[in-house]
């Protein structure tokens, strides 16, 4: 009897992007808490007064943004806090209140089983970069890069339609965005991936590690100096992972003050010239994404294509 040799395939199939269902005026969003205390109560004040003026009901843990330090309660309060949220039927998205940092701490106390079960809205930035890639990752559902409760009302007029729309469900299939500055032409197709750049490097080494390959990635930072920019991109060079990407867009790195952002934006688009001097892909400065007013709103996990030509992100 003659034998045949079966091989396993070694591929992984990846969950299916899910796209969250739209939220309609008159419904309630869930601001929640992962991260940071609330440390600008005048911001999120006028943030939450923007969400009730568009037509939207809101509903928050009070107890958790009244806390003290750099965390919005212990990694269990703030995870069963956002669990509960998403388990809740009123609530049709959520929307981080703040960013700062907790995230990661707290990840394994997601209920995935329940965000892949029940799709929603989420929209964050900062520190809630690991919330966005890892649900991503881990469940297939497609998250959004995007202002905080405490940034909304600071944000330009593009970057509030922009946040609204998605909340909405009417995120644009093409993005054109003013002011890019074309650092490498070209023309590339993947998944769009990113969000802040230490968060980024940080899990590098752990479960919740993006899929760098065949990715158009995103990288936005604040409050680095220039050596730690380069330090932190360099790591991504050296641990491989830039060698893996197809497209890269670089949005705004700036200081607290936003003094020395001309300094920092050099400085990165210095370096990134030097590191992807041979791999010759599309890349973009300048973006409208990050710690500054200009701040779209970005699906995290959809096909997009990346074209220096026409200086159009396109989504499917």
């Amino acid at each position: 009897m003659k034998k045949t040799n079966k091989r396993k395939s070694s591929h992984i199939t990846k969950p299916h992007p899910v796209i969250p269902p739209p939220i309609n005026k008159g419904e309630t969003i869930g601001l929640v808490a992962p991260a940071g205390s609330l440390a600008n109560r005048k911001n999120f004040n006028a943030g939450v007064k923007l969400l009730e003026e568009r037509g939207f009901r809101v509903k928050f843990n009070r107890r958790l943004l009244d806390r003290k330090g750099y965390l919005a309660g212990s990694d269990r309060e703030r995870a069963d806090e956002f669990n509960k949220m998403w388990a809740d039927p009123e609530v049709k998205a959520l929307v981080a209140v703040r960013g700062g940092y907790g995230c990661l701490r707290m990840l394994d106390m997601i209920d995935m089983k329940k965000v892949r079960s029940t799709p929603k809205i989420l929209i964050g930035f900062s520190d809630l970069t690991v919330l966005l890639n890892a649900i991503h990752k881990k469940t297939g559902l497609v998250t959004f890069h995007g202002p905080v409760v405490t940034s909304l009302a600071t944000i330009d007029r593009k970057s509030q339609k922009s946040f609204f729309n998605t909340l909405l469900g009417k995120t644009p299939k093409q993005i054109l965005p003013s002011g890019i500055k074309v650092l490498h032409e070209g023309k590339a197709k993947g998944v769009l991936l990113g969000g802040n750049l230490t968060t980024l490097v940080h899990l590098i080494g752990t479960p919740h590690e993006i899929s760098w390959q065949d990715t158009i990635l995103f990288i936005e930072d604040i409050g680095e100096k220039p050596y730690s920019l380069d330090r932190l991109l360099t790591h991504l060079s050296k641990a491989g992972r830039l060698q893996k990407i197809k497209g890269l867009i670089l949005g705004s790195f700036t200081d607290e003050e936003r003094k020395e952002r001309a300094i920092l934006q050099k400085t990165v688009q210095s370096r990134i010239k030097e590191l992807l001097e041979a791999k010759k892909i599309p890349v973009w400065a300048n973006f409208p994404t990050g710690h500054s007013r200009r701040n779209l709103t970005l699906p995290v996990g959809v096909q997009a294509e990346l074209d220096t030509s026409t200086n159009i992100l396109t989504l499917s």
